[in-house]
Formats: structure tokens, C-alpha cells, sequence
């Protein structure tokens, strides 16, 4: 069993519980989670395998508190949820074939988006307009779920966002766009982990440790957002996709 410090241990129990709690909520979780790993000096491929293991403590909890709660549509996400899982096999392979540097221009390019559409939409996701699947819902919704969980597999920043954003497309009110996120969510943190964990690329210490502060982090962050409803959840929303967006044009700079 690797060694770990207190200062160490600290530190990521500190950076998990805060990561989950933005990451239930709004997604972006991997903001705070992804530095904080690095900073232990692991590889960066090690580091994407032990963030993905953390994350399924996030997600699985969040995704609970949100079914349990009402604030989930079962029947859309029960179809999502294989794709998801299917995508992210796929990207966390590929990733061990090729760079992900060269995706981050066209992320930014899409946050960028993604944020000046939510401010300008004002009532946007305050009330469900969703009438259930049809065929728009079908196809816009399979090919984000694949999409992203290629996406999620492969690169990361950002995928929560871009779920609860499509969700939003979808009629759903920001509270169960967020739960239908996380779900999704699992799904590609599971397919990615798994690929992670059979080439070896995961430390258990450093993961666990995180994950068990991210449980409690998303236990507290999926009740904020269930209590308090889109009022709170739209401003953060956009304070933690316009935040993405510094971080991946620094990284493009630099």
C-alpha cells in the first residue's frame, strides 16, 4: 500500500468534498479534483484512472439522492445510461492512443457557448417544458449520451456541463437536468474506470481516500440542489462553466 501523508490525506479529503459538492450540482467537479491529484505527483495517465475511480463515489451518491428525491426522469435515463456507459469504453481507450490536447481548442470554443446561451436565456430551465421521448428527444438524446461519454472517457473537462445543457435542450428544469446528469455521469465514470483499472493506470490509496470525502460532498451538494431549485442552481451553472472556460484557455496558452 502506497504511502500517504497526513498534510496529503488533508488535503485531498478537503479538494474531494468541495469538487463533489460543485460537481453534484452542476458538474465540473474534475476542476478541483484533477489539480488536486496532480499536485501528489502522480503520472497524468495515472491521475485520469484514480479521478475516475473517485468520481464514481460523486456520482453513484449524487445519483441516488437525486432518484430518491423525484428529481430524475427513470424512463429516458434507464435508455441514455448504456450509451453513456458504451462511449466512455471507447474514449478512455482511444485516449491511451492519442493526446487529448488536441480537443481543447473546440472545448472552449463550446463552453464559451454553453454560457453566453444560459445568461441570455433568462427563464431558461426554471419549469420542465418535457413532454416526454419522442423522436427529437430519442436522437438528441442518444447521441449526446454517446457523444459525451466518448467524451468523458477520453478528456473530461466539462461533460457534466454539456449533459445538463442538453438536458436543458430537452425541456428539463435545471434540478432534474442536473439528476439526469449525474446519472449519466456514473455511467461513463464506470465504462472509463474500467478501462482505467484493467491497464493499471489507478492508485486505490489515493482514490479511495478522495472518493470517501466526495461521497459526503455529494450527499450535501445533490440536497442543495433539490432544496433550493433553479433559482440557485442556474447562477452557479454558469459561475462554474465560465471558470471551465479560464482553466481550458490557460491550459491552450500555456
Amino acid at each position: 500500500m502506497d504511502h500517504i501523508s497526513m498534510e496529503m490525506l488533508s488535503f485531498l479529503l478537503g479538494a474531494g468534498f468541495v469538487a463533489a459538492f460543485i460537481d453534484s450540482v452542476v458538474g465540473g467537479g474534475g476542476l478541483i479534483s484533477m489539480p488536486a491529484l496532480l499536485m501528489t505527483g502522480l503520472p497524468p495517465n495515472i491521475v485520469l484512472g484514480t479521478n475516475k475511480l473517485a468520481s464514481i463515489c460523486c456520482s453513484s451518491t449524487s445519483s441516488i439522492s437525486f432518484l430518491r428525491s423525484g428529481k430524475m426522469d427513470l424512463g429516458l435515463v434507464k435508455y441514455l445510461f448504456p450509451l453513456s456507459l458504451i462511449g466512455s469504453i471507447l474514449g478512455a481507450y482511444t485516449v491511451r492512443l492519442i493526446p487529448p490536447e488536441f480537443l481543447k481548442p473546440l472545448v472552449v470554443v463550446m463552453l464559451v457557448l454553453v454560457a453566453i446561451y444560459t445568461v441570455f436565456k433568462k427563464d431558461w430551465g426554471d419549469k420542465s417544458t418535457y413532454k416526454g421521448i419522442d423522436k427529437r428527444v430519442g436522437i438528441l438524446g442518444g447521441c449526446a449520451a454517446f457523444i459525451l461519454g466518448f467524451y468523458d472517457g477520453f478528456f473530461g473537462p466539462g461533460a457534466g456541463s454539456f449533459l445538463i445543457f442538453v438536458f436543458l435542450m430537452l425541456g428539463f428544469d435545471f434540478v432534474v437536468a442536473a439528476g439526469n446528469a449525474k446519472a449519466l455521469n456514473l455511467a461513463s465514470n464506470l465504462g472509463a474506470v474500467a478501462t482505467f483499472l484493467l491497464a493499471d493506470s489507478v492508485n486505490y490509496v489515493y482514490g479511495i481516500s478522495m472518493g470517501i470525502a466526495m461521497i459526503i460532498g455529494a450527499i450535501v451538494g445533490s440536497r442543495f440542489a433539490i432544496s433550493k431549485g433553479a433559482a440557485y442552481v442556474k447562477p452557479l451553472f454558469i459561475s462554474v462553466t465560465t471558470f471551465l472556460i479560464g482553466k481550458q484557455l490557460w491550459d491552450v496558452l500555456h
